[in-house]
């Protein structure tokens, strides 16, 4: 069993070989807090998760780190904006991402540091950058020389000649545009912190590198993030880093955008989709689906018609589950393997759509022993399509998604009880023979979005695809 996975930095498939054996460290750029998630947000979250939970699955230790980034210059508009100050805005999206990565079935990560509870370590980090001669102070800011450092660029592949280094206000007594900011000198209004150079704040890419460094050690396994991250984002965090004696991490691995008309998901372009607002009009569950299937380096071009088929797909693989969990009278619980095809599937890069396939096959093969009245084989492929779920954080029966299979939990029990006076309508008319009565009724539930199946124990209901 070997897991091989995309390296940015390789541009290639490698073979994941851990610092420690047994053990994987991640590092996982997480939340800016400046505003609520959209699902392009979560899916990087969602798209790690998956990865934890196979590492997992493969008998690994992981250690899983996801940074909350709660001070930046977004953060700072944001308050000056709405007259309110910075920490509560960050504080309130930072608990409307948790609340997003938990609505979506995300583990929570091992550790999730705030940036502003690591000025000590970022100070020192700098100090010794400074000593190193990779960096220098200049009116109370402290840039990195990008020159001192001859591996530059290479996760991004850029020539230094070419470089255009994205700058803020602010930056004043650089030695050269394209040296970046790990500190930036206080403004009067905004928050700062002292530090031997001056007061001021910390710059995004030297909180990342501070935090890996604390929690993670000097060397650590892979570092994550959406593609958006490989520069500037990434790419500094790694000079920073080794300027500094770390050999950082060993992988790097980014995931794809959701976009939307050809465009990456941006609050800025107007075009985001909240988590909180998403959560309302589908299930959770069906969001996992949708977000969570698709290859990890793949776009997904966002659209409701597109969400109406991944629910759809997933309500398939429910619908087995309910029939032979009824078929069976009891849980039946998940398989100790998954079946070597979907193992395959996994260790390349974390192939879930390939994996999804032998689910849906495995799903089919259950039908069929359904449909021939073969219990044991049913079960059997109940018990491994909760194994491959069980992965993927997709098990209809795990007791995060309790309750959750239909919308509208609260009043489950209100329309269940009148959908039953219906049915129980329609079971008269059944029973005196009235075909038409019994189908007219039927029909009617149909149109209204629910789905009623006649089964051994009776008529069920389960609301349809919109």
């Amino acid at each position: 069993m070997t897991i091989r996975l995309h390296d940015t930095s390789a541009r290639q498939i490698r073979d994941f070989v851990p610092l420690t054996a047994g053990c994987v460290s991640i590092y996982l750029c997480g939340a800016t807090v400046q505003a609520a998630p959209h699902i392009g947000h979560i899916r990087s979250g969602l798209n790690f998760d998956i990865m934890r939970r196979w590492f997992t699955y493969r008998g690994y230790d992981v250690t899983f780190i996801r940074n909350v980034t709660d001070i930046d210059d977004k953060i700072i508009k944001k308050s000056a904006e709405q007259g309110r100050p910075w920490w509560s805005i960050g504080y309130e999206n930072e608990r409307a991402f948790n609340d997003g990565y938990d609505a979506l079935g995300c583990l929570p990560p091992t550790y999730e540091p705030r940036a502003t509870g690591h000025i000590t370590e970022m100070i020192e980090m700098m100090r010794g950058l400074i000593e190193r001669g990779h960096a220098y102070e200049a009116d109370g800011n402290v840039y990195f020389d990008v020159r001192s450092l001859p591996s530059y660029l290479e996760l991004s592949n850029q020539e230094l000649d070419d470089l255009r280094q994205p700058s803020g206000e602010g930056e004043t007594g650089k030695r050269d545009q394209r040296d970046f900011a790990m500190w930036k000198a206080a403004k009067p209004g905004e928050p700062s912190w002292e530090t031997p150079w001056g007061r001021g704040r910390p710059g995004w890419h030297l909180e990342c590198s501070a935090m890996a460094h604390k929690y993670l050690g000097s060397a650590f396994d892979i570092h994550g993030g959406g593609i958006d991250l490989i520069f500037p984002h990434h790419e500094n965090e790694i000079a920073q880093a080794k300027a500094f004696g770390d050999s950082f991490a060993n992988y790097w691995v980014h995931n794809g955008w959701v976009t939307m008309a050809g465009e990456k998901m941006s609050k800025s372009l107007g075009n985001s989709v909240l988590v909180s607002e998403m959560v309302k009009q589908w299930r959770p569950i069906v969001l996992r689906y949708y977000l969570g299937t698709p290859h990890y380096r793949s776009m997904i071009e966002y659209s409701e018609e597109s969400l109406r088929e991944a629910e759809s797909a997933f309500a398939r693989i429910e619908g087995f589950v309910q029939r032979v969990t009824e078929k069976a009278g009891e849980t039946v619980a998940p398989a100790a393997e998954v079946p070597p095809a979907f193992a395959e599937a996994m260790d390349e890069d974390l192939g879930v759509p390939q994996a999804l396939a032998i689910v849906h096959t495995t799903v089919r093969q259950g039908n069929s022993a359904l449909a021939a009245d073969d219990k044991e084989a049913a079960v059997a492929r109940l018990a491994e399509v909760r194994a491959m779920l069980g992965v993927l954080g997709l098990d209809p029966l795990d007791e995060h998604w309790a309750g959750e299979g239909d919308r509208g939990e609260d009043l489950h029990g209100v329309v269940d009880t009148l959908v039953r006076l219906v049915l129980d309508q329609r079971q008269s008319a059944r029973a005196r023979k009235d075909w038409a009565a019994a189908d007219a009724i039927r029909d009617q539930l149909n149109q209204s979005g629910l789905v009623i199946e006649d089964s051994a124990n009776g008529p069920r209901w389960t609301l349809g695809p919109r």
